[in-house]
């Protein structure tokens, strides 16, 4: 049976503490704008799964409580930064296995203003993580930058290392996902910045600067996952998208054999995701247009270039310098700014790849449309690890 997105809805990505709302506010606007968008209303959903990291136990029922009060189940959902992501394919797998016509994925997160994580090697010897942090320890030491940004960094450095990439196409990155965000009004930065500017920035662990790296953010997207049975009976073809194939993978032996930050922090297991996804689906990166993809910091970016086959293993620095990912190029990657511009409030943002993608294949993304956008790939990817690849297609 197949699966179809027919309604998207997200609010504004902020700083923290920017509104006084709570998860339950915004979760109720992204999912009120995605059941709108739809043309439904909530007592057609037969299922809900609710992701997010920081809000307490069951708070997918307080979040979507707000929108009815119909007893479908909810399912909270926790997978670190692609939990997003994994609600959306819970909500496509219990479409496809018949468990319901109409499911809602939902996202939110409420955060804390600064980075995430400790300071110290002794925060993570319990940590769901400290395998990773292990992996980066051993090799680079452990020290007092944002944990995160240490072996994203690392694993940047063990780049530039082995092929020669350099610290102005890492920020080239940056450059061209915040001159993509200018044009998208649910960004939490719409400023435009200079590759020299981005070098210029603090640097928050060598070679990553500020603006390289996705902020702490609050906000919220929703999906409505419905059955081709359900789009035919409701005369929803014009807003369907269809999910074509997913697949998610976590960590096997190969993220921690090599001792590299590179695998460590996921490429392998996007490398497999985007293998499955394109045997599954019958297309390959040369058949997608528009991508939404996790640039949680630059670097992240240009290894998923790589793992996605966008380009051969060291060649990703060349390709973004050469304007291959933006407007123009022979693909168009984060037009909504990606995690680095549009923020990251790791619930939702899985979710809201998805709703861009929509926007974009639905020819309904206003000045940051790609033209003839028909198939749309999205990726998430959460250290602990899982990584979720969505091929979309109109």
């Amino acid at each position: 049976m197949k699966a179809y997105v027919v309604g998207v809805g997200m609010t504004k990505f902020e700083k923290p503490g920017t509104r006084e709302w709570q998860y339950w506010d915004m979760a109720k606007e992204a999912g009120t704008k995605a059941l709108e968008d739809a043309g439904i209303t909530y007592d057609r959903v037969e299922q809900v799964a609710a992701g997010y990291c920081f809000q307490p136990s069951a708070a997918g029922q307080r979040a979507v409580y707000e929108l009815g009060l119909t007893g479908v189940p909810v399912y909270n959902v926790n997978n670190n930064c692609a939990t997003g992501s994994t609600a959306l394919m819970m909500a496509r797998q219990f479409v496809e296995g018949g468990a319901g016509d109409c499911v809602l994925a939902l996202g939110f997160e409420k955060m804390a203003r600064g980075s995430l994580g400790g300071g110290s090697e002794g925060d993570f010897k319990t940590s769901p993580v400290a395998r990773h942090y292990g992996i980066m320890a051993a090799r680079h030491g452990f020290g007092t930058t944002p944990p995160t940004a240490q072996i994203f960094g690392n694993a940047a450095r063990e780049h530039m290392a082995a092929y020669g990439t350099t610290e102005a196409q890492l920020a080239a990155v940056g450059a061209k996902n915040h001159r993509h965000s200018a044009h998208n009004p649910y960004a939490q930065f719409q400023d435009a910045w200079t590759v020299d500017e981005i070098l210029a920035a603090r640097t928050v662990h060598r070679p990553l600067t500020k603006l390289q790296c996705s902020p702490t953010s609050d906000g919220s997207a929703a999906a409505v996952v419905v059955s081709e049975r359900f789009v035919e009976r409701h005369g929803l073809a014009e807003r369907a998208v269809e999910i074509v194939a997913q697949a998610m993978t976590t960590d096997t032996a190969e993220s921690f054999a090599s001792g590299s930050c590179v695998d460590a922090v996921g490429q392998p297991m996007t490398r497999e995701a985007a293998r499955r996804v394109y045997e599954r689906s019958g297309l390959g990166i040369a058949d997608v247009d528009v991508i939404e993809l996790h640039d949680c910091f630059s670097v992240n970016e240009l290894l998923t270039y790589e793992a996605l086959g966008l380009c051969a293993p060291g060649e990703s620095g060349k390709l973004v310098e050469s304007g291959a990912t933006t407007y123009g190029g022979h693909w168009v990657v984060n037009p909504s700014g990606g995690l680095i511009s549009k923020g990251h409030p790791l619930g939702a943002t899985g979710i809201a790849q998805a709703a861009e993608l929509t926007w974009q294949l639905r020819g309904e993304a206003g000045a940051r449309q790609v033209e003839g956008a028909r198939v749309g790939l999205a990726h998430n990817i959460g250290l602990g690890g899982a990584a979720v690849v969505t091929l979309l297609r109109r």
